[in-house]
């Protein structure tokens, strides 16, 4: 276990168009600062272009730590640009859902959050990535981009995260099933075709879609992806499978096809968009890949939902 040291430099970059930026921002700088993290660097940006220049910035003038508040998004971004550096990444949870959060066991408030940065212990986490793209908790295609397109940003605002299964409804009226096989290029699989599907994921991290667990025993420090398949089956079988996606139990069902690999690649009929942390990035057919211990973390000291390991596989390619 490495404790965060308060020696070194660090840059907060909050996103001003997360749910609770805007507002939060110039607290949040005044909270790490007197909590003792040598914040020598801040920005509030409104942009994908302007976080990744920022954290490509703090990266390039070596500083040791980028506390980066937003939601699963911004936290997605960022993953993705600091894994396999030196640099540590830090967590405001400031956006609707907050699943990668949830997942570290970050406290929603944002004084316990800047606290458990202040005097957090670094772990480190796996990343996934489609098709080189990384994502940090669930990337999925089906029903879940339904729900992405539906998630609009005054819906958000309304209802907070109570407005995932208000999109998930209305996504769900409009829903078109599809075909979808899956092929394990390990080897560890043999291969799946399926019809009639509600959605396909691939689970990296524990909770997604504001507080649903990808399954019982999914970890974002297990070094394996979680993919399961939702048959559209009876209204009956929908409703039961519904039931469970809070607590994961749903890869249990009959109608539910689960693994776990390090590798897969997808292929649906027709073309479908892929969902990657909320966000319509990538198109069918995909590889899913697992790149471990791929990003250094601060989380709370009583945190068990990863270790430093430090063991790190190569960068998918």
């Amino acid at each position: 276990m490495v404790q965060f040291t308060r020696a070194g430099r660090a840059t907060v970059v909050v996103n001003a168009g997360s749910r609770g930026g805007a507002a939060a921002y110039q607290q949040a700088i005044r909270l790490l600062a007197g909590a003792g993290v040598p914040v020598v660097t801040t920005q509030a940006v409104n942009s994908v272009d302007e976080l990744t220049a920022a954290v490509e910035r703090a990266i390039s003038e070596g500083h040791d730590l980028v506390v980066v508040g937003g939601g699963d998004g911004t936290v997605r971004c960022a993953a993705g640009l600091v894994a396999g550096t030196d640099v540590t990444l830090g967590i405001l949870p400031l956006g609707t859902a907050n699943d990668f959060a949830r997942t570290l066991q970050v406290p929603g408030d944002l004084a316990a959050a800047c606290q458990a940065v202040a005097s957090g212990k670094v772990v480190d986490i796996d990343l996934g990535r489609v098709d080189g793209r990384p994502y940090v908790n669930v990337a999925s295609v089906g029903l879940s981009v339904g729900v992405t397109e539906a998630l609009s940003p005054g819906l958000k605002r309304r209802l907070g995260r109570f407005a995932y299964p208000v999109a998930a409804l209305r996504a769900y009226r409009r829903h078109v099933p599809f075909r979808g096989r899956m092929e394990f290029p390990d080897g560890d699989h043999d291969v799946l075709d399926l019809d009639d599907l509600l959605q396909v994921a691939v689970g990296n991290g524990r909770h997604y879609g504001g507080g649903n667990t990808v399954s019982p025993g999914a970890g974002i420090d297990d070094h394996i992806l979680d993919v399961y398949a939702i048959e559209r089956g009876r209204l009956r079988h929908r409703v039961n499978v519904a039931r469970l996606l809070k607590d994961g139990t749903f890869v249990e069902h009959e109608g539910v096809h689960h693994v776990t690999t390090r590798k897969v690649r997808l292929i649906t009929d027709p073309v479908l968009p892929v969902n990657l942390d909320g966000e319509i990035l990538a198109r069918t057919p995909s590889l899913f890949e697992i790149e471990r211990n791929a990003v250094h973390v601060v989380v709370p000291q009583d945190s068990s939902a990863a270790i430093l390991d430090g063991r790190r596989a190569s960068r998918p390619h």
